[in-house]
């Protein structure tokens, strides 16, 4: 997918609205429109790639900040301690539906394994 064209560039962007959480200089993260949890925050690097299977060597250092910035805002919401899921979804057959890399924060309630 062209940048251009992707909706997370767009909320990175400033052009599409989001409910921001937490931003830095290498990324944005933001409430789901769909949550799936009580706390369902989308983390979503400012740099567009597609997928982690599109990700390369340096990209590295990005995906490592986008998990210790999930596990931050974890503990900022209250709730790390308690437990907490992280996820990628990847390509359509693993559910990823928007083809920005972005993980997925979800925590305030117990999960189960396998999750579906």
């Amino acid at each position: 997918m062209n940048s251009e064209d992707c909706i997370f560039c767009k909320i990175v962007a400033g052009t599409i609205p989001s409910s921001k959480v937490y931003e830095d200089d290498v990324c944005l993260a933001f409430n789901d429109l769909n949550p799936q949890a009580p706390t369902h925050v989308l983390v979503v690097p400012k740099e567009h790639f597609d997928s982690l299977d599109t990700a390369v060597g340096e990209q590295k250092q990005t995906l490592g900040h986008l998990m210790l910035t999930a596990a931050e805002i974890a503990r900022q919401e209250g709730f790390a301690e308690a437990g907490y899921r992280v996820v990628i979804n990847t390509n359509a057959d693993g559910g990823q539906t928007v083809f920005h890399l972005h993980v997925h924060l979800l925590g305030g309630r117990p999960f189960v394994f396998p999750p579906g």
